[in-house]
């Protein structure tokens, strides 16, 4: 068209620039549409349903637990001291391990040895005298049997033997309590057990009563706790405990209630229970602060879920389950009534049957009616004391 005017050249220009802009906005419209014709429309969100974890509720055992705090004792822990005053000789030193009736600590025992001596000798003297006696005695009865020794005479010889016995008990008695005030000077281990602290040094003067050394034994411990009022029907003698020590790192322990209190704390209102434990590893020591599982009740096929499946509000508690309508799965609400809890987990009385799912994770984010896919299904399991 070279050498045509522009004003007959322009219609011609605008109608081609107006087709261009037309299939530019075709275009544009089929991509918004949903691009190609051989790809699927993307669902949406709601139309996928929102994911959610489900629990199917079972019936099963469950076991009424009464946590609470304990701390472990050692019942073979003392603090000992002298029977006689005198200077510290001899000391076990720390972490000694003794035996029952072994050493621990000596007090100058060169006294109570020289008395010991002294009593041996005044016996083995009294002893001398009293055969003679006897022999005297022996001579003269039948003399008096004969007549030839008077009555008067007869008794004397009687009175000098009863004499030298006497004198020989006393002997006896004097050695007895000398050997007994050496044996005080020697401080033994009452049980079997390791010197755990030491109240004073060797060549320090001490008195009776004086603490110089304290033995443990952690073989066998007992885990003390108080126990509300209320609970004084629901624990007695043989009572499944676990003993869960978790700041120390130390895996449960298995154990029983070996003594109850018959008494009410007036300050506190509790009653005392101890449990015995088994403890060759040392792992427990004394004063470990450690939290107690007692069984209160065993309950027998109840449904369980766990304390995070239960939806709290001003309506009380309630869980969503997964229900079916003519579209697909949808979260609906139940009413629950709640019974006995411990271990994370706890008892539903009402408002649910066995095989219903509970939404277990996702329903913070889930409203009744909301459509659901479920993403995992488990079983509801269940954590026993006697596992």
């Amino acid at each position: 068209m070279t050498g045509t005017p522009l004003s007959l050249r322009l219609p011609h220009l605008v109608r081609g620039y107006r087709l261009a802009a037309a299939a530019l906005l075709l275009v544009l419209a089929l991509s918004a549409c949903g691009g190609a014709p051989d790809e699927p429309a993307a669902q949406s969100t709601a139309e996928r349903g929102l994911p959610v974890e489900v629990i199917v509720v079972e019936p099963g055992p469950f076991e009424d637990v009464l946590v609470m705090t304990g701390t472990v004792d050692a019942p073979d822990d003392a603090t000992l001291s002298p029977e006689a005053s005198g200077t510290l000789t001899a000391l076990a030193p720390l972490g000694t391990v003794v035996r029952r009736g072994q050493t621990v600590a000596q007090v100058n025992a060169a006294v109570a040895s020289a008395a010991v001596t002294q009593a041996q000798a005044a016996l083995e003297a009294a002893r001398a005298q009293a055969e003679l006696a006897e022999d005297q005695f022996r001579r003269q009865e039948p003399l008096y049997a004969d007549s030839i020794l008077s009555a008067i005479e007869f008794e004397s010889v009687r009175a000098q033997r009863a004499s030298a016995r006497a004198q020989v008990a006393q002997a006896e008695a004097v050695l007895a309590q000398s050997r007994q005030q050496l044996a005080n000077t020697r401080i033994t281990a009452p049980f079997t057990g390791i010197v755990e602290e030491r109240f004073a040094e060797r060549g320090e003067l001490v008195a009776p009563g004086t603490p110089v050394v304290r033995i443990v034994s952690t073989e066998q411990v007992k885990v003390k706790a108080g126990v509300p009022e209320r609970y004084a029907g629901d624990i007695r003698l043989g009572t499944p405990v676990r003993i869960v020590p978790e700041a120390y790192n130390i895996p449960p322990l298995r154990g029983e209630v070996t003594f109850v209190g018959r008494t009410i704390n007036p300050q506190n209102r509790t009653f005392s229970i101890e449990i015995g434990l088994p403890n060759d590893a040392g792992q427990l020591k004394p004063e470990m602060v450690v939290q107690l599982e007692v069984r209160r009740e065993q309950l027998d096929d109840v449904l369980v879920l766990p304390l995070d499946a239960i939806v709290r509000d001003e309506r009380g508690a309630s869980v969503l389950v997964v229900a079916e309508d003519t579209t697909g799965l949808v979260a609906q609400r139940r009413p629950a009534e709640l019974g006995a809890s411990s271990g994370g987990r706890v008892v539903i009385t009402d408002g649910l049957r066995a095989g219903d799912r509970v939404i277990a994770t996702g329903q913070s984010t889930v409203s009744e009616g909301d459509r659901v896919r479920i993403a995992e299904e488990r079983r509801s399991t269940l954590v026993s004391l006697t596992d």
